[in-house]
């Protein structure tokens, strides 16, 4: 397969929204983690502060799997323009298996966080029962 110059240009874009996204992550569980107090700690903490360390965890690989892909995306147009075709395709290819796997992370990390927020609301009394409707 053939691409040009401008296919791999078309990932900077996203990439960057991405990585962008992942570091407001990253910076909101930060905040969440300094404003735990030690001295408060219980049950919900403890399991809070372990669901804390995997998403921020989860958070640095999709960084680190986002900044690959954009590096490897910037590499494979270097060598289309260098007029290594072949090289550049299959560059391209890894930069997008390293985006997919970042999205996948992402994904993961989303889920880590609505378990936090259902064990969160455990600790509330409220029933959340659908209102039936009367006609």
């Amino acid at each position: 397969m053939i691409i040009t110059l401008t296919t791999p240009a078309m990932l900077f874009p996203a990439v960057s929204l991405l990585l962008l996204a992942y570091t407001n992550r990253f910076v909101t569980l930060a905040s969440i983690i300094r404003n735990f107090d030690p001295k408060l700690e219980d049950a919900n903490t403890t399991e809070q502060i372990a669901n804390l360390r995997k998403r921020i965890y989860l958070i640095r690989r999709m960084q680190e799997a986002g900044v690959i892909s954009f590096f490897l995306c910037v590499l494979s147009m270097m060598a289309i323009y260098l007029e290594y075709q072949q090289i550049g395709s299959y560059i391209f290819g890894a930069s997008l298996i390293c985006l997919m796997y970042s999205l996948y992370l992402s994904v993961r990390e989303i889920t880590i966080s609505c378990d936090a927020l259902e064990l969160h609301l455990q600790h509330f009394s409220t029933n959340f029962k659908k209102s039936s409707r009367k006609k």
